[in-house]
This record gives structure tokens, C-alpha cells and sequence, in this order.
């Protein structure tokens, strides 16, 4: 590092240049008076060592795979092995979403991740009146161990890393998944993948929630719990930031809220008993990728930094396995424009470098059309060969956190941790995250920054190629996956042949004891089990927990 007499100079001939600068500007003005990331924040003309001039570099970056993970969760990162590619896909039938699987497997995606229509995500049978015209649409349908079992037909367990993502029916589905493991001869400690499973993301910025905050947050630490002995290479949440900077949050916004809710699960653990070092290790998380590539690898980075910090430094982690941010990151479906949809594969490269140069444990890359509908075969195979070139042509994989001593990626990776940390204070003051969103607090941010966000684009300030900026006259798109109506009545006639079929007996005694352990305080993970394996269906267990725990009601005045 610069030594204080260097920096001094420093400044002064920046001071100097900055005053020549200023003069050429009169006759050659910049493109724009003021240049921001794509959060908003300010960014200078260039950066120098005096805007990292406090930095320690064992303290602060350290080495790949030693804390504060800065550089990476592992010390070799992609030179060992390349991320999971995880393509995200679920539509219709179990049979179709079966052979979709199978095809990104044949393509060469190295983990699967499944997408679940609305009436799944919210615990509702598809033959429930409130599933009617939602059955199968953006995702797959799932009613019962039945649905599962057909899912992965053919798909080894042992063999593949499945992340699901649902949340608030989260333990009825991981259930299913353990229980089509036994029917394939699997034991569930050979299981790997990850379930979603983090309601207050649901609160703040999705509304796939059912129950209210006390009992989803027991759900969810008894699903830890009951993973870490039983199921214990599954990842038990994937604490999402992914579905806040969808609804509009900047960057900073997207880390700070993310974490203030991994510390409320993480507090949430602890009151119940567990040892942080038993269950953090299986901690995982969420993010974006949007357009601003430097923006996002200096996220990424902070993010790492910061969670270290709490873990080592607020919940005493001895593990280094407890402070290691491991995260899962997606494509940005809110940058796709349904205009040009072409430019689309453009965006998702660059957001998919982003993700990589920012040291991603998994990646799902959205695919063209998916401004417009569930992407086809041909769009997804494009979609998942951007991480292949980029994996194998690029170079980037070469050397772990290859920006790292960047003026600018360490000055912006220190601002972003800070805004972050900021929020966090904010919401400590609150009373922790559940407190926050009930108060309406991180949902306002959110909204604040996605009006001014949207303002820029509206007047031009932002530009979005193709739609306010570069248009052209286009033809309506063709070739568009559509989900086929009749899917809703074939699953009505499943589960009418299901209930004519099975076991009620036993179906009935298993939720009545599923409900004496949701009014008592046993972990009811071993009764969602038994439910599960005598076919109840989703509807009839989350109908259960529906009327011990009631339902979730958003109380705040936005």
C-alpha cells in the first residue's frame, strides 16, 4: 500500500488535474453532468489509491478462502471447479417439466432448480377454487408425493444438487423431495440442494406468504434443525436478495436488507436452541445480477465481507464455515425488455459476468423471451451456453477474484458495505427485520428507490436499448411457449383419482398428529413426513398449519 507521504502527493496532483480538467470541460463537456451506477450512486471521473487510502488488506481483502472471504469462499474458486449451473425451469405437468430436466441435464447443466406455479407456492391444491387459471402457468404444478415422484422420474438424487425454490409450503415440498429419495433407495444424508424457505423476503417484496411471522419462522428453524441431522448436506435457505432488487431496491439496499433478515433467522436459531456453529454452515443465499457489471462484482464482494463480520463478530462463529457467504445468483429478470427481446441475451452476458467475476457458487442465466412468456427450448439453450463460453472461453475463471485492487471496485466494495451496514443499524434500532417490515420501513425504501429509478428511465436520464432509446418497428414474436389450459382439469382428475386410491385412513391419522405438533412444540418436520409419504396432498397439510397458525395479514399502511 501507499504510505501517507505518497497519498499526500497524490492528492494534491489529483487536486491539480481535477482544476485542468475543469477548464477542457468548457469547450469539451462530458456526456452527462453527473455519472451514477446503475443504483444511483455517484461515480468519479477515475479513482486512485487515495479512495482506498484506509484500507488494511488482511483485514479488509485478505487471501481467497480465509476471512473475511472478500475474495472467495474457497481458495482455488474456479480454477478446481466451475460453479453449478443451475437452470431454472417448471412448467405445466410434472411429465413435461420432467423432460424439460432432462434436457438441461443432456445440455450440460450441472444442477437442476425447480419453479413452482402460484397454487404451490402458496399451499393451495390445483382443485382448490382460488388455483382455478393459475395451474402449471409459471411454474410446474405439484399436489401431492404423486407430482414428485414424476418430476424426477429418471433423475438420480445422489447424482444431481436440486434447489427449489419455494417458501412458505418449503418443508411440505422438502418433505416430498426426501421421500421420493427413499423410493429411488437414496438416504437423505446424501442428498444435496437447497429450498428457498425465507418468508420475510415474501413480507417485504413477493406475497407468496400463508402463515403469520411466529410460526413460518418456526417452520423454518425446525427445517434447520431437523437438516442438520438428518439432511445434512442440504442447504436449508436461501436468504433472498434476489426478489428485493427486483421490486426496485439499489444494490446497497439489496445487500443491507438481505442480511438484516439472515440475522433475524439467524437470532431466530439461536432462541430456539440451536448452536451457530450446528446450522450456519448450511446457510445460503440470493442475489441479482444487473447491468452495472462493476457495481455488481463490488456487491458481491461487500456482501462476503459483511456476513463474516456478523457471523465471527455478532453471533461468535467459530466455524469458518459459519462466516463463508455462500450464494446463489440469477439473472436480473426486471432488466429484460419485451421490446427487442434479442438485446435480452446481451444483458443476460453481461449480468452472467458479473455474477462470475463476483465469485457465485450457482447461476441461473434468464433466458430472451422470458419478458414475454416461459422461455422455449431454444431460448434456454442460449441462455445456459452464455455460462458455458463464459466458463470455458472467456478467461475470467483463471484467476480467483481477478478485479480484485481495483481503485474502484475496492472504494465502490467499501461503499456499498457501509450503505449496507447502515441499514442494518436502522433496522437493529427498529427492532430487528420482522419488527422493520412490519412497520412498513424496508418496504418504503424499496418503493422510494424504484420510483426514482423508474423517473430516470421515464425521462430519458436512464436509457433501456429498445424500449426508451434505439427503437424499432417490430412484428409480434412468434414461437411463444404456451402453457396448455387443459392442465388445470388433468390435475383436478389426478387428484380425484389420488384421494380414490390411497390410504385415507392413514392419511387422516397423519395430520391429526401433524396438527397436535403444530398446536404443541415438537418439530414438525417428522410429521410433514409422514403426511407426505401416505399421500396427503399439499393443500390438505398446509390446511392443517392454515387453521393451527392462521394466515399472514399485511397490517402496515405503505
Amino acid at each position: 500500500m501507499f504510505n501517507k507521504d505518497q497519498i499526500s502527493i497524490l492528492k494534491e496532483a489529483v487536486e491539480k488535474e481535477n482544476a485542468k480538467t475543469q477548464e477542457s470541460l468548457q469547450k469539451r463537456p462530458e456526456r452527462k453532468a453527473e455519472f451514477t451506477t446503475g443504483s444511483g450512486s455517484p461515480v468519479k471521473r477515475y479513482y486512485t489509491p487515495a479512495d482506498i487510502e484506509d484500507m488494511d488488506y488482511m483485514n479488509d481483502l485478505g487471501l481467497p478462502g480465509q476471512f473475511p472471504y472478500t475474495r472467495g469462499v474457497q481458495n482455488t474458486m474456479y480454477r478446481g471447479k466451475f460453479w453449478t449451473m443451475r437452470m431454472y425451469a417448471g412448467f405445466a405437468t410434472a411429465q413435461e417439466s420432467n423432460q424439460r430436466y432432462k434436457y438441461l441435464v443432456e445440455q450440460g447443466s450441472s444442477g437442476l432448480s425447480v419453479a413452482f406455479d402460484l397454487p404451490t407456492q402458496i399451499g393451495y391444491d390445483s382443485d382448490h377454487s382460488l388455483s382455478e387459471g393459475e395451474v402449471g402457468k409459471v411454474g410446474v404444478a405439484i399436489d401431492s408425493l404423486a407430482d414428485m415422484e414424476i418430476l424426477f422420474d429418471g433423475i438420480p438424487l445422489d447424482k444431481v444438487s436440486t434447489s427449489m425454490t419455494i417458501n412458505a409450503p418449503a418443508s411440505v415440498l422438502l418433505a416430498m423431495y426426501i421421500a421420493v429419495a427413499e423410493k429411488q433407495g437414496v438416504p437423505s444424508d446424501k442428498l444435496r440442494g437447497t429450498i428457498q424457505n425465507d418468508i420475510l423476503k415474501e413480507y417485504i417484496a413477493r406475497g407468496t406468504y400463508i402463515f403469520p411471522t411466529e410460526p413460518s419462522m418456526r417452520l423454518i428453524t425446525d427445517i434447520f434443525e431437523f437438516c442438520s441431522k438428518d439432511v445434512p448436506l442440504w442447504n436449508t435457505i436461501s436468504i433472498s436478495g434476489y426478489h428485493i432488487r427486483e421490486a426496485g431496491s439499489t444494490a446497497a439496499q439489496e445487500v443491507g436488507f438481505t442480511l438484516a433478515d439472515g440475522i433475524a433467522y439467524v437470532e431466530a436459531a439461536i432462541k430456539a436452541g440451536l448452536d451457530v456453529d450446528t446450522f450456519a454452515p448450511r446457510l445460503s443465499f440470493f442475489f441479482n445480477a444487473h447491468n452495472d457489471l462493476l457495481e455488481e462484482v463490488s456487491k458481491y464482494r461487500a456482501a462476503r465481507r459483511l456476513w463474516a463480520k456478523i457471523m465471527k463478530e455478532r453471533f461468535g462463529a467459530k466455524n469458518p464455515k459459519s462466516m463463508a457467504l455462500k450464494f446463489h445468483t440469477q439473472t436480473g429478470g426486471s432488466t429484460l425488455t419485451a421490446q427487442q427481446p434479442d438485446n435480452n441475451i446481451v444483458r443476460v452476458a453481461v449480468q452472467t459476468l458479473a455474477a462470475v467475476l463476483g465469485g457465485t457458487q450457482s447461476l441461473h442465466t434468464n433466458s430472451k423471451d422470458e419478458a414475454l412468456a416461459l422461455p422455449t427450448e431454444a431460448s434456454v439453450r442460449v441462455a445456459l451456453r452464455t455460462q458455458q463460453i463464459i466458463a470455458n472461453e472467456s478467461g475470467v475463471t483463471d484467476v480467483v477474484d481477478p478485479l480484485a485492487g481495483s481503485y474502484y471496485i475496492e472504494a465502490k466494495t467499501k461503499e456499498i458495505e457501509d450503505q449496507a451496514m447502515e441499514y442494518i443499524k436502522k433496522i437493529d434500532e427498529i427492532g430487528g427485520a420482522p419488527k422493520a417490515i412490519d412497520m412498513g420501513y424496508i418496504q418504503q425504501e424499496i418503493m422510494d428507490a424504484s420510483y426514482d429509478y423508474q423517473k430516470k428511465v421515464e425521462t430519458g436520464e436512464i436509457i433501456v436499448v429498445g424500449m426508451n432509446k434505439y427503437q424499432i418497428e417490430e412484428e409480434a414474436p412468434k414461437g411463444l411457449l404456451r402453457v396448455d389450459p387443459s392442465v388445470g382439469e388433468m390435475q383436478k382428475a389426478n387428484l380425484v383419482k389420488l384421494r380414490a386410491e390411497r390410504d385415507n385412513a392413514r392419511v387422516d391419522a397423519a395430520l391429526a398428529a401433524l396438527r397436535t405438533a403444530c398446536e404443541g412444540t415438537e418439530n414438525v418436520m417428522p410429521f410433514i413426513l409422514e403426511a407426505v409419504r401416505s399421500y396427503g396432498t399439499l393443500g390438505e397439510i398446509c390446511g392443517v398449519m392454515r387453521e393451527v397458525f392462521g394466515e399472514y395479514q399485511q397490517s402496515v399502511n405503505l
